[in-house]
């Protein structure tokens, strides 16, 4: 069910929100030069990473005023980055693998910035697992998994014994973990800074609706039908929108495989490990540190039907789970007490995360 938390009116908007989302204190930024920003560039505290308008704009409607900064290569729909007075940034890439590394390639090789101790945070809605998270909730991830990149059987056709046609790439059976060939199936992020993001959010009080409400008490167990909350568990990344409980335990059992038994499935959607290379080509050039990346992900509707419900019934009416406004409102309430303590306390974040 990959990012499939996108309502259609929300579409509609999304472009209209790139331009419109937030008032600017520069009302035409295009006659800026490199020599104003400094021989590198401006420099940013924290680049906020979104993936359509209504992510971006649970950031710019709030932490303003933006001054639009257009970078060539960006999204024809987002071809701005917006960026106020604390240096805070918000990107928003375009939907997908391809949208999300053609933009971040082109941010993190602009000269209108320094990124080098910049802190980027992945902010973006996705499908959650119920075993997991709840509708509204947010997670914190330290691995990013690839559910795209695998062999893949007609499930009508799949052997004796076996319980899924996925199976890695060159691998014998489903239970095989891969060689890695392409280089970017799973990635780790910083733990500490994983660990320090949970702390500071944890007791943060999130969003709710009452559609949301209803729709989880459909599920007959916790953490579905409790209340959203901040937790820690794991992001796969795939651009194929998905739902069922047999392709959710795949996802359990991929994030097991390719994380050697330490990552924790828990949301699915699409950009993550696209957005993730492509700052790690910036890295090589030295001018991204991806041990400043963080990822965010808030559950907009559940990735398997409830006890009774069909899986096409939980895909085709995703929206009547009621998380879509919840999940925007929580990438802001959940991240921002990271995004305030790099800025407040610059002095001890910039070298790297602090210790506490």
């Amino acid at each position: 069910m990959l990012s499939r938390s996108i309502l259609s009116a929300a579409l509609a908007l999304s472009t209209l929100a790139a331009c419109t989302t937030a008032p600017s204190f520069a009302q035409d930024s295009r006659g800026d030069t490199l020599a104003e920003a400094g021989a590198h560039g401006r420099p940013v505290k924290v680049m906020i990473i979104s993936m359509f308008g209504p992510e971006g704009k649970a950031w710019l409607d709030r932490l303003g005023p933006w001054k639009a900064v257009p970078v060539p290569g960006l999204s024809p729909d987002y071809p701005d980055v917006h960026c106020n007075k604390q240096d805070v940034c918000v990107i928003t890439t375009g939907m997908g693998y391809a949208n999300a590394s053609a933009s971040m390639m082109a941010l993190t090789f602009s000269s209108r910035f320094d990124l080098r101790h910049t802190y980027f945070l992945i902010s973006g809605i996705a499908g959650v697992d119920p075993a997991r998270g709840t509708v509204g909730s947010a997670a914190w991830a330290k691995y990013l998994v690839d559910f795209g990149i695998q062999w893949e059987l007609d499930a009508r056709e799949i052997p004796a014994g076996w319980n899924t046609g996925y199976l890695g790439i060159n691998t014998k059976n489903p239970a095989a973990k891969p060689p890695l060939d392409y280089r970017n199936e799973v990635f780790q992020l910083n733990p500490k800074l994983a660990d320090a993001a949970f702390a500071l959010s944890r007791n943060t009080v999130l969003a709710d609706s009452t559609q949301a409400q209803a729709a989880r008490a459909k599920y007959n167990y916790a953490p579905a039908n409790q209340p959203p909350a901040v937790v820690q568990c794991d992001i796969l990344s795939g651009n194929t929108w998905w739902s069922g409980t047999l392709l959710g335990e795949r996802a359990r059992e991929w994030t097991k495989i390719l994380t050697d038994d330490k990552g924790v499935y828990c949301m699915t959607a699409q950009e993550d490990n696209a957005t993730f290379e492509a700052l790690k080509r910036a890295s090589s050039a030295k001018r991204v540190d991806l041990s400043r990346v963080a990822a965010l992900r808030t559950g907009s509707d559940f990735d398997r039907p409830y006890q009774g419900q069909t899986s096409a019934d939980n895909l085709l009416n995703y929206a009547d789970q009621g998380g879509f406004l919840p999940a925007t409102e929580n990438l802001y309430r959940a991240g921002n007490p990271l995004v305030q303590d790099i800025v407040l306390h610059w002095g001890e974040w910039r070298d790297g995360v602090p210790r506490r």
